[in-house]
């Protein structure tokens, strides 16, 4: 990978750790009296629009005819495992502290960091053992 593109992947994990954050304090305010699965369902409606538009707004609906079957049925699981992860966390939301919510909700890091190792193949190094082992830790002084 060139350094350009290092520099943009970066930019852009940043700037969804901030929106990431934001999503959670946002959420925490905007369930006070409201049901958790219909604040869902309002969010996914707005989500629904901006992707969409951004796809029409860049001229990218084409690509719809290159999705072969397999790429198409993992997004679709994709979708169906993001659904649960945001009603899952909402509901944790409502109910809980953001401050103890959101640190749980990120140990998903360490579990993509293992399914990555399992199913994909990724690398595991002493690097990537220790910074998982760091997290859990991090993850349980957090909520305790």
């Amino acid at each position: 990978m060139n350094h350009g593109v290092v520099y943009m992947l970066y930019f852009f994990a940043i700037l969804s750790a901030i929106f990431a954050a934001l999503t959670t304090i946002l959420s925490k305010v905007g369930l006070k009296d409201v049901d958790p699965n219909l604040a869902t369902a309002i969010r996914t409606i707005i989500i629904l629009i901006m992707a969409w538009g951004i796809v029409f707004f860049t001229g990218q609906i084409e690509g719809i005819q290159n999705i072969t079957k397999r790429s198409l049925w993992f997004l679709l699981a994709s979708g169906v495992t993001t659904g649960l992860s945001w009603i899952f966390y909402f509901k944790a939301l409502s109910i809980g502290d953001a401050s103890k919510v959101a640190p749980i909700d990120k140990f998903s890091l360490v579990i993509t960091m293992i399914l990555a190792f399992v199913f994909l193949g990724e690398q595991l190094n002493v690097k990537t053992i220790i910074a998982g082992i760091l997290i859990t830790a991090g993850t349980f002084v957090l909520v305790l």
